[in-house]
């Protein structure tokens, strides 16, 4: 850089520091980020499935996560809990009401797979950090023995599971699911 222009060096050195500036506000968030459970969400933030309320996100054996970041919800997953594989919407209904049902007559566990149906982020890296932080709460729980998806037939949702780790387990009619392995 010796024969450069001063104005030229002066703009690399400034571009280099914002963009080392952003890679470590990147970093800070997602260090800092904490899984919850949340009562409710923004229906209208999802792009899988905006179609599903908030009582059914919440009914029988379903919950909401988010990714929080400074009191903001920066990326939501919605799961089902069952002891079967769905392979639409209305098989999910079914199968945690089924697995809720059962889990009232035994220890309150509900089902022993967890159905990941609907995920969505609004801060870049955020539904990759939803997805490795509930693996981790699965991994933990004494319960849940798989992690499988019930993805829309979309590249981006394919593209989006194989490259964080899942395979493919089948096709259906107006579905696809993935599994990662715990």
């Amino acid at each position: 850089m010796k024969n450069f222009n001063p104005r030229i060096k002066a703009r690399f050195r400034k571009n280099k520091q914002i963009i080392k500036k952003e890679i470590n506000n990147f970093f800070d968030w997602v260090k800092g980020a904490e899984l919850v459970v949340l009562n409710e969400c923004n229906t209208d933030e999802d792009p899988v499935r905006p179609e599903l309320n908030n009582e059914f996100r919440t009914g029988y054996g379903r919950k909401i996560y988010g990714v929080k970041y400074k009191n903001e919800i920066c990326a939501v997953m919605c799961f089902g809990f069952t002891n079967e594989i769905p392979k639409s919407v209305k098989e999910l209904d079914l199968m945690t009401k089924d697995a809720f049902l059962k889990s009232t007559m035994r220890d309150q566990r509900i089902g022993q797979i967890a159905i990941a149906y609907t995920i969505w982020s609004k801060k870049k890296g955020g539904g990759k950090l939803i997805v490795k932080e509930v693996f981790k709460m699965i991994k933990k729980s004494n319960h849940l023995n798989r992690l499988i998806t019930l993805s829309p037939l979309t590249k981006m949702a394919r593209n989006f599971h194989l490259n964080n780790g899942a395979i493919e387990l089948q096709v259906n009619e107006n579905t696809q699911n993935f599994e990662y392995k715990i």
